[in-house]
């Protein structure tokens, strides 16, 4: 579990032993998911950017956080967000259950179906929400995804949208990806232009868009991982086929 978490590695870009501990306790074959290091290290490099991003914002809005499609996440463990900041984790309800179990905490969960509206209701709308969709945009059919964004944008009086964008090249190749394959995913989607979203009728501005083969942390990446992204870094259409991290402002 070490491996997959990237917890035994001299300077880990996460540094999630919480997550690690959690996976050697759920009765899995990981094995089955077959995780390449390379996957590993730049979903952790995700992960750390949407954190910083998290925290940023808490700290000067104290409002709420929505992670959506939250799973077993441990984000508010690792963002530990301040006191008067509410955190709401949203799944699937057989997945909320099981986090209920295994992360006991002071999160709020809301067991729902992302592509309906109706577990709205279960969060208050006054307050400036910080809303996370890491992982979340290649997997929700259609346009459900920007039909939610306008429901969550239309629900707070104001806030931002933090997601990592998918080109949609991108979101088609994942597919054939050995580790989506192997969770049974077909649907996906993206876009090209960071500025897309802003045609949602949702209210979206652009405010921020991280190019993660450009962050200083691929330092820490193995060869010939390293190389191979500070190749890619010169290029930024090369480089948005990977991972980024999207901010818009509502």
């Amino acid at each position: 579990m070490d491996v997959i978490f990237g917890t035994r590695r001299p300077s880990p870009i996460l540094g999630d032993t919480l997550s690690a501990e959690l996976a050697r306790r759920i009765d899995y074959d990981f094995g089955k998911l077959k995780v390449k290091p390379n996957l590993v290290l730049t979903t952790a490099l995700r992960a750390k950017k949407l954190d910083g991003v998290v925290r940023a914002y808490v700290a000067a809005h104290p409002g709420c956080v929505v992670d959506l499609g939250c799973g077993l996440d441990t984000r508010m463990f690792r963002c530990d967000p301040p006191p008067g900041v509410d955190w709401y984790d949203i799944d699937f309800p057989e997945v909320v259950d099981l986090r209920s179990e295994c992360l006991p905490g002071r999160s709020h969960l809301v067991g729902a179906d992302l592509t309906g509206s109706d577990w709205l209701s279960a969060i208050p709308g006054d307050r400036p929400a910080m809303i996370v969709a890491e992982g979340l945009l290649p997997f929700m059919p259609g346009d459900s995804f920007q039909t939610m964004t306008r429901a969550l944008t239309g629900h707070f009086p104001s806030g931002e949208l933090a997601l990592n964008g998918y080109t949609r090249f991108a979101a088609w190749a994942m597919k054939y990806h050995p580790t989506i394959k192997a969770l049974g995913i077909k649907a996906a989607q993206g876009f090209d232009d960071p500025h897309e979203p802003e045609s949602w009728d949702a209210g979206l501005e652009l405010i921020e868009e991280q190019i993660l083969t450009r962050a200083p942390e691929t330092a820490l990446f193995p060869q010939p991982l390293r190389a191979l992204t500070r190749l890619t870094a010169r290029s930024t259409a090369l480089s948005r086929q990977g991972a980024r991290i999207l901010r818009y402002r509502f």
